[in-house]
């Protein structure tokens, strides 16, 4: 035997030249080791000969790790429940917590709770987004950067309104835009309808959008001037007949972009005409709005024309926000006495019961909308010139807000409204036609 110089040791001692056996896992290791002394193998190695041979164990499959990973204590993983409920943890958390609940039955008991309670919040909604989130997102972004020219108040119902019909159009398909869809209103005594596609409808939107657009000094979507009817614009069935003959074929999804190009049009020189503009007349033919009411009454029609569009591809649609229909409500009840008193001098109402002096109170009748965007209102029966009061009411009707709106749309007929009924029949029935008669193609 040959000794090996150990180290601090000033003389070398010979071995026999082989090494102890080391485990696969040291030699995959590529950690620092003090080379020990030069040996008889190593000689015989730079010289060509080679070692013997030795046999080197089996590897382990897993090399072993130096320590073993704590476990997440019991505090940690009851945090982790609700998380875990709501599919929020990570693969790792998500392992150790279903590990803990085989368990712990407390913990086991906790999660199950949780999961029952997260699967009564998932409750089923439309595909829809919510109406009031574009509106959200721009107040997030307003707060951080205030607008230079902020859009007025009364013309945020047709903004958000343009908003959601356009989203409702990018997701239908080509084939869809020649959808047969049905627009309903009420002439007289009768509900009348007329057929047309989606697209159609669209065309519809623009072109009595084009009543605001003119009197903006905006371009009118119909290319010739309009018909004139005593001198004035054509009255918003006239301009969509007029549209609809312009076209050979039946239009398609081309009518989306200068729609809503002109709906951006309008919401912008809106916004940079300056208060004084909101009182601006818009002309309907036989009738005039103020602007401020005019974009309410085309954000109300955008509404009613998009669930219109939307039965026809059978998609969901929201109504609008309760703010927004709330608005709308207000503004068909100041247009029902004005209205009821056209329709008692066409012989299609009871005549009134006295004469009242203007801005004086007379006849009211007590319009109750419940629900989304509802409130009160009281309408005067006797002359537009007369203010409704709760102290001389003669009738009360209740009805929901959606469905009144249905109601002034023409969608529901008066007979088939179902409302809560008090008092003068004779005032009821005038209102309820009344309102069915505010709607129009």
């Amino acid at each position: 035997m040959t000794g090996s110089r150990g180290p601090g040791d000033g003389d070398g001692q010979e071995h026999d030249g082989h090494e102890p056996d080391r485990p696969e896992g040291w030699l995959g290791r590529q950690a620092p080791r003090i080379p020990g002394p030069r040996a008889a193998a190593d000689d015989r190695e730079s010289l060509g000969t080679p070692p013997p041979a030795t046999a080197l164990p089996v590897p382990p499959s897993t090399p072993p790790l130096p320590y073993p990973l704590p476990s997440p204590s019991h505090e940690v993983l009851k945090s982790l429940l609700g998380a875990w409920a709501l599919a929020a943890c990570s693969p790792e958390e998500t392992r150790a917590v279903e590990e803990h609940l085989t368990e712990c039955a407390p913990c086991a008991d906790e999660a199950l709770r949780l999961r029952d309670a997260v699967g009564l919040l998932q409750t089923e909604r439309s595909l829809d987004l919510d109406p009031l989130l574009r509106n959200r997102v721009l107040d997030g972004c307003l707060g951080r950067r205030p607008a230079r020219v902020p859009v007025p108040g009364w013309v945020t119902p047709y903004d958000a309104e343009t908003a959601r019909l356009d989203a409702l159009l990018k997701d239908i398909g080509d084939s869809e835009w020649h959808a047969p869809v049905r627009l309903r209103w009420f002439e007289g005594e009768a509900a009348v309808s007329r057929k047309t596609t989606v697209a159609g409808v669209i065309g519809h939107l623009m072109t009595v959008d084009g009543l605001v657009a003119t009197a903006l000094g905006l371009v009118d979507p119909l290319a010739d001037p309009p018909d004139r009817v005593a001198g004035g614009p054509a009255s918003p069935t006239a301009r969509t007949e007029r549209y609809w003959r312009s076209y050979a074929r039946p239009p398609t999804r081309s009518v989306r972009e200068p729609w809503r190009e002109q709906s951006h049009d309008l919401i912008r020189t809106a916004s940079f005409a300056g208060r004084g503009v909101s009182e601006l007349s818009v002309s309907y033919g036989d009738f005039g709005l103020p602007l401020r009411d005019a974009l309410l009454d085309r954000a109300f029609e955008c509404w009613v024309h998009a669930g219109d569009i939307a039965d026809a591809v059978d998609y969901p649609y929201e109504p609008p926000s309760a703010v927004h229909l709330n608005r709308m409500i207000d503004l068909a009840a100041r247009l029902l006495p004005a209205a009821l008193a056209a329709r008692r001098g066409a012989g299609l109402a009871s005549p009134s019961g006295r004469l009242v002096k203007a801005g004086s109170p007379g006849r009211s009748l007590h319009l109750e909308i419940e629900g989304v965007g509802g409130g009160d209102w009281y309408i005067a029966l006797d002359s537009p010139a007369a203010v409704g009061s709760p102290d001389h009411e003669v009738a009360h009707v209740a009805l929901d807000g959606v469905e009144f709106c249905q109601l002034t749309s023409g969608h529901i007929p008066p007979q088939e409204a179902a409302a809560g009924q008090r008092g003068d029949r004779d005032a009821i029935r005038d209102v309820l036609f009344t309102a069915a008669s505010l709607s129009r193609l």
